[in-house]
């Protein structure tokens, strides 16, 4: 697989910032997507920070001493390399190929879960390309960010089977909506942000949340109170499923 050169302003890598991208590399990429999923690995937080991949949907910046030694491991593994300038670095193979997708984004959409049972994830980004294909970010309680690239529809139902799931409640609206999350068996936040670029930095614009919960097995559905956005109200029925609901929220 093909690497990324990045240029630029940064903290963690000299040089780091915005990817330099081949031209050959996306279409390539979006053919192979297109045959099958195609899996870019499994990294730490501080390994994506050190190459700026996803910072700006990160809680919690690593140490500059757990940057140094993310930044030794990549090289070791000869991740990261020196550019052709003096000034820039190149970010080889399959984590290259990752960054490249994410900074060509302009929404992403974070879901979590509580309730996930051992082995699960309990937080995935998708972050949406223009060809339909998307970048998956599954995320476990240890801080492994597992990521690979998948077909659009493939992504949603990946997503949909891992949400809270059970015969659809009616509206109600004597339903306890901020208590019932709290409550549940397994409940999800989903949110949908919108954003645009400013260097590497992911500038954040508008963004809507979709509430999930399981309740003594039926799927509560919830979205922000639009005259009091700190409240939750019970989402419209309007006979789409999950999938349909999610496909929804990133048209």
């Amino acid at each position: 697989m093909s690497d990324a050169d990045a240029k630029g302003p940064g903290s963690a890598v000299p040089g780091q910032g915005q990817a330099s991208v081949p031209e050959a590399l996306v279409p390539a990429v979006v053919n192979l997507v297109n045959t099958g999923p195609v899996l870019l690995g499994a990294y730490t937080i501080a390994e994506l920070t050190a190459v700026d991949a996803i910072v700006d949907f990160l809680e919690t910046r690593p140490s500059d001493e757990v940057l140094a030694e993310a930044v030794r491991s990549l090289a070791a593994r000869q991740l990261l390399v020196a550019g052709s300038a003096g000034e820039q670095v190149r970010v080889r193979g399959d984590l290259g190929i990752a960054v490249a997708f994410q900074q060509r984004a302009r929404m992403v959409l974070d879901a979590r879960a509580t309730g996930t049972d051992p082995g699960e994830p309990w937080r995935i980004l998708l972050l949406p390309q223009p060809e339909r294909i998307c970048l998956v970010v599954r995320i476990d309680a240890l801080g492994i960010h597992e990521m690979g690239l998948y077909k659009l529809d493939e992504a949603l139902s990946l997503l949909a089977a891992w949400l809270p799931r059970g015969p659809r409640a009616d509206p109600d609206p004597a339903v306890d909506a901020d208590g019932t999350p709290a409550s549940s068996e397994r409940s999800a936040l989903v949110t949908v942000t919108r954003y645009t670029t400013q260097g590497s930095a992911e500038i954040a614009g508008a963004s809507s949340d979709l509430i999930l919960a399981r309740h003594d097995g039926r799927l509560h559905v919830f979205s922000r109170d639009p005259d009091n956005r700190a409240k939750l109200a019970p989402g419209p029925r309007d006979g789409k499923d999950v999938d349909d609901t999610l496909a929804g929220l990133l048209t």
